[in-house]
């Protein structure tokens, strides 16, 4: 052999070597990368939001890891229980690493060809929303967070197979674990310390760090939220309820919202001043419960001489939509008396997690005090009583009842809006719909008691509904309804069904990552305009247009109570 020829060898050999002390850094398993590419162009077809690049590539990491461990297990049970019954040569080098180079590439091209077609994919979600869309060079980052994320994902991974495994010679040196069964047994170790940590230590300290932190906010005071003078008010001078105790939602409940001569100044007609009672989760010393102080509050400031009563079923912090307090306000003249209490100092989506206990059992104690208070008025001089719950509040709401029958014989109409798909009485209405009524947009019993409305046309004239009237105002793109457990494993209906008019006909059930999709769309739920994912905006005023019907109120003066309404939601939203 030449020394040329000589040469070229060991520049090969080395060339070999190098790529071998690569491979087995990197240690790519091909499979896995193939369906982790499958995984991650499936994560980035439409959901029912938009989702900018951030939350994109935070979501298409995850399901890329997803994709990637399902690859090597697929491999592991090749290499196990087929290649080890079945001699298949091994191809040489060459093969091998061009084999796995063309996986890169094609993996890479397919991905990058995803993200632009997916970049077209949300200017239409934008586009059925009213909202201006991305550009695709600015979307194409979300290739390089996930990246990122996935390799975190699968790095963690590791680290606790290299924990696994470290119990594994620990348990087969002490316990004297057969070495077949020593790494089961060592994973189980792992998975048992960990769960119980997570349902146990963990949690418990997560929930009183948030508590801790949330609480903080609750004691915020806010120059836009001002002591009320009005003796209609919680938190007034005469109340029972000091101003201090309300907390940060509750301060801003009593002291905004409609006066008398804000209603006058809309409506053209003579107002009374509307009752806000309010109870703070400090509000309450000794004995006395919340509920009992709400009615106390009630029956101070004669809230069951007026026409019409809400009971309200908050948010985990507190919060009640001001939008939906104000349109029944407006719509009465003010002869309206409106009761909450807060329950929790964590926001809705970690109260859903640790306190719907806690909503379902403050709505029960408070509707129940207020009604046992509302039945001892006189038949013919009593208020016409509703309850309203929005998201959590909506789940809770519901829960101070058996089920419709209960309903209907101790309320004059309910309006829940935005209801989580655990919601137990919306899911049987909608579980037992009318055949060939789609899940997002069903009609139960021919809608003659209960209806669901994506807008004021589903609503239908009052005049079409049995009394009490019962309200579900849900979205085809709101996550918050839509998002389940299920969705890891099982298609919905509503999935199968002709989609709702802003969400893409282009939306497709995939398992895992479907879940996966709509968990992220939870977190900007609210990011979209008006009448799309979880914002309602006015149509809360059309529900109780139609739920209770007020006497008197022209087609006119709605229009000037929205425009009031849509103002007033303008200026909370720049200054709270």
């Amino acid at each position: 052999m030449s020394a040329q020829g000589s040469t070229l060898e060991s520049l090969r050999t080395r060339g070999a070597a190098v790529l071998r002390r690569v491979e087995a850094v990197v240690d790519l398993n091909y499979p896995g990368l193939a369906l982790a590419t499958l995984f991650f162009a499936l994560s980035v077809t439409p959901s029912l939001v938009p989702r900018d690049w951030l939350f994109q590539g935070l979501i298409s990491g995850i399901n890329a890891a997803i994709g990637y461990g399902l690859g090597c297990v697929l491999e592991w049970l090749f290499r196990r229980w087929v290649r080890a019954r079945i001699p298949i040569p091994s191809p040489s080098d060459r093969v091998r690493y061009g084999i796995k180079a063309t996986v890169l590439v094609v993996c890479a091209l397919v991905a990058a060809l995803m993200l632009v077609q997916s970049a077209r994919w949300q200017r239409e979600i934008t586009s059925l929303m009213g909202m201006t869309g991305t550009t695709t060079p600015a979307y194409l980052r979300t290739g390089l967070l996930s990246v990122a994320v996935g390799i975190a994902v699968v790095a963690a991974y590791r680290t606790l197979r290299v924990l696994v495994l470290v119990l594994a010679r620990q348990l087969n040196r002490w316990v004297r674990v057969p070495r077949e069964l020593a790494p089961a047994a060592g994973a189980l170790v792992l998975v048992v310390f960990a769960v119980t940590i997570f349902n146990g230590v963990a949690s418990r300290a997560f929930f009183a760090v948030a508590n801790s932190a949330f609480s903080v906010r609750n004691d915020r005071m806010s120059e836009f939220a001002v002591q009320p003078v009005q003796p209609e008010r919680s938190g007034s001078a005469g109340s029972l309820a000091p101003w201090r105790t309300l907390g940060f939602e509750g301060r801003w409940f009593v002291a905004n919202g409609p006066s008398a001569a804000d209603i006058t100044a809309v409506t053209g007609q003579a107002a009374l001043e509307p009752i806000r009672a309010y109870v703070g989760l400090e509000s309450v010393e000794g004995e006395q419960t919340a509920a009992e102080l709400a009615v106390a509050e009630l029956e101070r400031t004669k809230a069951f001489e007026r026409s019409a009563m809400v009971v309200v079923t908050t948010t985990g912090t507190g919060w009640v939509n001001a939008m939906a307090a104000g349109a029944l306000e407006y719509l009465y003249g003010g002869d309206t008396a409106i009761v909450a209490t807060q329950y929790s100092y964590l926001p809705s989506v970690l109260s859903f997690l640790s306190d719907r206990e806690k909503a379902a059992t403050a709505s029960r104690e408070l509707f129940d005090a207020v009604h046992r208070r509302w039945s001892q008025q006189p038949e013919g001089q009593r208020p016409e009583l509703f309850v309203y719950g929005e998201s959590l509040g909506s789940q809770g709401s519901e829960e101070a009842f058996d089920g419709l029958a209960d309903l209907r014989e101790q309320v004059d109409g309910a309006l829940w809006v935005g209801p989580p798909n655990s919601n137990r009485l919306w899911r049987q209405f909608v579980d037992r719909r009318d055949p060939g009524s789609p899940e997002v947009a069903p009609v139960y019993a021919d809608g003659l008691v209960v209806r669901f409305a994506d807008d004021a046309g589903d609503l239908g004239p009052p005049a079409t509904w049995l009394e009490p009237r019962i309200a579900y105002l849900q979205h085809p793109s709101d996550p918050i309804v839509w998002w389940s457990a299920d969705l890891i494993l099982t298609q919905p209906d509503w999935l199968s069904e002709p989609r709702g008019p802003d969400v893409s006909t282009q939306m497709r059930w995939a398992p895992f990552v479907t879940f996966w999709q709509v968990t992220a769309d939870l977190t900007n739920a609210q990011g979209v305009s008006d009448g799309h994912g979880h914002r309602y905006g006015t149509l809360v005023l059309d529900g109780w247009l139609a739920v209770a019907e007020p006497p008197g109120v022209s087609a006119e003066v709605i229009e000037r109570i929205r425009a009031a309404l849509e103002s007033a939601e303008e200026f909370e939203r720049e200054v709270k």
